[in-house]
């Protein structure tokens, strides 16, 4: 028997997670369709086919649908992302923040002044005012490399000593906490203020870090092509979103007869805005 290549086969698994109770048909609505959108269903309800022929009929609530898709998402990028170490080589901790920890960014090296700016606000109410909390971010999903001790970073060649780089964060000596590689935002469904605060929290990640920018991207279940326009459609926040089905989504909009939803589709595939969710773990690997 020919084995499968392993991203391929935890594409399957993502899926098959995913049909075990994120996505379901209750009724034989999908539960990533907005029912009271005719395209939405019909774009689902074949995505749907094409994944499984025993749907689950049990609908989870909007907010246990979410907390599901990120572990899934999570165990996707475990299975994935940690077995590139021959194209990018490092200690990695994969992990979910968690809405209630909303200074948890904090513990990553870009972000650790965050803290202590939490701090100063919540001792002074004319600073807070000031300042605001748009500091305050909890991504979903996140990606840290671990900081690396001197023997390793010397071994095979003896690269840095006791004079120099006595800055640079990768070099454990330097730097205790773990430094953000990525960040991933998980939308099982897009509605137009899910998107904007995605947008948000990428713009947030970007104007609050000091030192370097971690890969910023999303994921998400939503069928109709213009609410993934709302998200994926830009430059300078964002660097792509991924979807759970891309292959079947194209496949139910040529199917469907849907040219304008298609030519969206081209639209942000072919000018790099949408991939695949088996992109994901080798773009982050750049």
């Amino acid at each position: 028997m020919v084995q499968r290549p392993l991203i391929e086969s935890a594409r399957a698994g993502f899926h098959e997670a995913l049909l075990s109770g994120v996505l379901s048909a209750e009724g034989g609505i999908p539960s990533n369709a907005d029912r009271a959108s005719k395209i939405s269903v019909d774009i689902a309800s074949n995505i749907v086919k094409q994944l499984t022929d025993h749907p689950s009929r049990t609908r989870l609530s909007g907010q246990e649908s979410g907390s599901r898709f990120e572990r899934v998402c999570e165990t996707f990028l475990s299975e994935t992302f940690l077995s590139l170490a021959k194209l990018r080589p490092g200690n990695w901790v994969i992990s979910r923040l968690g809405a209630r920890n909303r200074l948890a960014l904090a513990g990553f090296e870009q972000y650790q002044h965050l803290e202590e700016l939490s701090k100063i606000a919540a001792n002074n109410q004319f600073l807070a005012s000031a300042i605001g909390t748009d500091y305050i971010i909890s991504p979903d999903i996140v990606i840290g490399r671990i900081p690396e001790a001197d023997n390793v970073i010397n071994d095979p060649t003896e690269l840095v000593g006791a004079a120099h780089a006595l800055y640079a964060s990768i070099r454990e000596q330097n730097n205790q906490f773990p430094i953000l590689h990525a960040s991933i935002s998980c939308k099982w469904t897009i509605r137009s203020d899910r998107a904007q605060n995605a947008r948000s929290e990428a713009l947030n990640l970007i104007r609050n870090r000091k030192g370097k920018l971690p890969h910023i991207v999303a994921v998400t279940g939503e069928p109709v092509p213009s609410r993934i326009a709302s998200l994926a459609l830009g430059t300078g926040d964002i660097d792509c979103v991924y979807h759970f089905a891309l292959p079947e989504l194209v496949k139910a909009v040529t199917e469907l007869d849907l040219p304008d939803a298609r030519e969206m589709l081209d639209i942000m595939i072919l000018g790099r805005r949408l991939r695949d969710i088996s992109d994901l773990p080798l773009d982050l690997a750049t």
